[in-house]
């Protein structure tokens, strides 16, 4: 990495708990292609301030993390589509004072629906109402699942959520084809960090499961599935194409596979 200097560029991370992942992983990109950039997290009890340095001190880089999600849109200047379709944003780039705001979240899980060949005609379960779960359901509903059911404890959440995807709301799991957990059960340090997000029966009447949980790479749920021999696709997979995105953004460069792997195993091991 190039020695620090006038000229580098500060991306950072707003997280009500930031974690090592996206500083691991920015940094070693950094170093892998020679940029003058560095990449710090951080967290804060006042956004509008937080947000006014990253315009002031001309900060390329933002991404954002719960509970920030939603509270930063009127700080900002322009959403791209991606944030506009569910009203809430990752990641701000800023342009000589001009922020405007993506969500890398709901493009890269579009991209592995993709990947995994998921047909449309299937059945969806979506646990969490939160911004997150906004980004999952939404790239669901754009995809073309139209049969889907959002469970949340939050009624009035759950319901908006369901009501925006053309689905419905349940209090409780359902069986689906799909199963998505979008809440912290199963994260490390969470009280549910042992729990299962969904049933073993109802893992069984599924082709998918999706754990959005990054941390652990295992959650409970992705060991449950792989043992019935499910299909699945883990926090791990979200986290890494969403920063990949991030940093085409922030840098306008494109890293090797390559190299994303190395970035991805670097940042595993914080």
């Amino acid at each position: 990495m190039p020695e620090l200097n006038k000229d580098t560029q500060l991306c950072m991370s707003l997280a009500g708990r930031p974690s090592n992942f996206g500083t691991r992983f920015h940094n070693r990109l950094y170093e892998l292609l020679g940029l003058n950039y560095v990449y710090k997290a951080f967290t804060t009890s006042d956004l509008p301030a937080a947000i006014g340095g990253v315009r002031a001190l001309g900060i390329r880089g933002c991404a954002v993390s719960m509970p920030f999600k939603e509270a930063v849109i009127p700080l900002l200047d322009e959403l791209d589509a991606s944030a506009k379709a569910i009203g809430s944003v990752n990641t701000i780039v800023n342009d000589n004072g001009f922020l405007r705001a993506y969500n890398t979240d709901y493009l890269a899980v579009g991209q592995l629906l993709e990947r995994h060949l998921l047909e449309q005609g299937g059945s969806v379960v979506v646990r969490g109402s939160g911004g997150m779960a906004k980004a999952v359901a939404s790239a669901f509903r754009d995809a073309g699942f139209a049969r889907g059911t959002v469970v949340a404890r939050n009624r009035a959440a759950g319901e908006a959520l369901a009501q925006a995807c053309g689905w419905v709301w349940a209090a409780g799991s359902v069986p689906a084809d799909i199963l998505v957990n979008v809440t912290p059960i199963g994260m490390a340090g969470s009280p549910d960090e042992q729990a299962l997000a969904f049933d073993p029966d109802l893992i069984a009447q599924a082709h998918t499961v999706f754990d959005v949980v990054a941390l652990p790479p295992e959650t409970p749920l992705v060991r449950e599935a792989r043992q019935q021999s499910k299909n699945v696709i883990t926090g791990l997979d979200v986290i890494a194409l969403q920063a990949l995105e991030q940093f085409v953004l922030y840098t306008g460069v494109t890293p090797s596979d390559e190299q994303v792997r190395e970035a991805v195993e670097h940042a595993r091991r914080s």
